[in-house]
């Protein structure tokens, strides 16, 4: 990775986004996902089915290694020819600054005409929970939370694994993100066979986590928000959630914005409470839901400027 590539990655990601008729890697990584797992549970698992096979956790784990292992190597070695177009290319898809702006604008732009069905089906590309019965307020604090999560997986992560491992580690992670998200659930069927792709998951958001809240309170500072409640509410709420990444971007937004986020949620039926992060803020609004989109894109700008300031200075050693 060089700085010129970089910048021209960054450039394409805000013109472009995700076009939807692309190939993007990540289908890739979710085909492999799938088509592996539907492989060890039917050869090496002896289940035909997704079904836990509770007799046998060790065995569901090695499984469950093997899968990620094979996903994340592939995602490395998508970043291994030396054609500088391949790699500007890859490099574009690890990014998604434009895409993640432009589904929470829309959401937004449905709340503010007060379009409570559209922003509900809108919502429900950005987000896994239940969004039929949510209501306005319910829609912001969604559309907030899933900002600053975003922030770190689709911005802050990609560009530090840019700028740390060039396109093969940005590769490997955004194979990672995609593992952890369709097999790194602590409930049955994936308990033990995702239980290597969410360690892995956590291991590789540890540092982009905090450092996407970091850019929030500097982003804060500069959009004259409260930069100092954002520092407060992130030490102080950030570990909350069993994950060592899930709170810490989040909390810096509450505290950011004065607002409660965290709370009762449902997916697929089933009732889900987030632990509270600045449980003594306000409910969120759809002008908080417009302040953090100014955030994100904030945070965005500072992440690659501080990525391109790591690309050049590791050219130079």
């Amino acid at each position: 990775m060089t700085p010129a590539r970089l910048a021209v990655a960054y450039a394409l990601d805000l013109v472009l986004g995700d076009p939807e008729w692309f190939p993007h890697p990540v289908r890739w990584f979710g085909f492999l996902t799938r088509e592996g797992e539907r492989w060890l549970r039917r050869s090496l698992l002896r289940n035909s089915s997704p079904q836990p096979l509770a007799s046998d956790p060790h065995r569901e784990m090695l499984a469950g290694v093997a899968l990620t292992s094979f996903v994340t190597s592939f995602g490395w070695a998508l970043g291994l020819p030396k054609n500088r177009a391949w790699r500007v290319l890859f490099a574009w898809t690890a990014l998604a600054t434009r895409s993640l702006l432009d589904e929470a604008s829309a959401v937004i732009r449905a709340l503010e005409v007060n379009d409570l069905d559209l922003a509900r089906r809108r919502l429900a590309r950005i987000v896994g929970r239940d969004t039929a019965h949510l209501d306005e307020q319910e829609i912001s604090r969604a559309v907030i939370e899933t900002l600053a999560e975003s922030a770190c997986d689709g911005i802050v992560a990609p560009l530090f694994w840019l700028a740390v491992g060039g396109v093969s580690g940005a590769m490997s992670y955004k194979a990672i993100n995609t593992l952890d998200s369709m097999i790194g659930h602590p409930e049955p069927p994936y308990r033990y066979f995702g239980r290597a792709a969410a360690r892995l998951d956590d291991t590789a958001n540890f540092i982009p986590a905090r450092l996407t809240a970091l850019g929030i309170v500097a982003a804060a500072k500069i959009h004259g928000l409260d930069a100092e409640g954002a520092r407060q509410i992130w030490r102080r709420d950030g570990n909350k959630h069993a994950s060592p990444n899930a709170g810490q971007s989040e909390a810096a937004m509450a505290g950011a914005l004065g607002i409660r986020l965290g709370g009762a949620s449902s997916y697929d039926g089933r009732p889900h409470n987030a632990p509270l992060l600045h449980a003594e803020g306000r409910p969120a609004s759809v002008r908080d839901a417009r302040a953090a989109l100014s955030l994100v894109a904030i945070v965005s700008g500072l992440a690659f400027g501080a990525a391109l300031l790591l690309v050049a200075r590791r050219r130079r050693k």
